[in-house]
């Protein structure tokens, strides 16, 4: 997806599948770890992102109960 200039918005089941954190190119919300809680930003990051990934879940969600997919 890199070479293609192409990004993508994932949920945390691809945290750590992106290996430039600097250019990355699946971009997730932040995961809280056991003794380290999220950070303001970290959750205003996730917030942001679960708001992108929203409308398409929604979409994907008629779809599956109309039993087209």
């Amino acid at each position: 997806m890199r070479e293609a200039g192409l990004g993508a918005i994932g949920d945390l089941g691809f945290v750590g599948l992106d290996d430039d954190p600097d250019h990355p190119v699946v971009i997730t919300g932040r995961q809280a770890a056991r003794g380290r809680p999220l950070t303001a930003i970290d959750k205003e990051v996730s917030q942001l992102v679960n708001a992108e990934r929203a409308p398409v879940e929604h979409g994907f969600a008629a779809l599956k109960n109309w039993r087209i997919l």
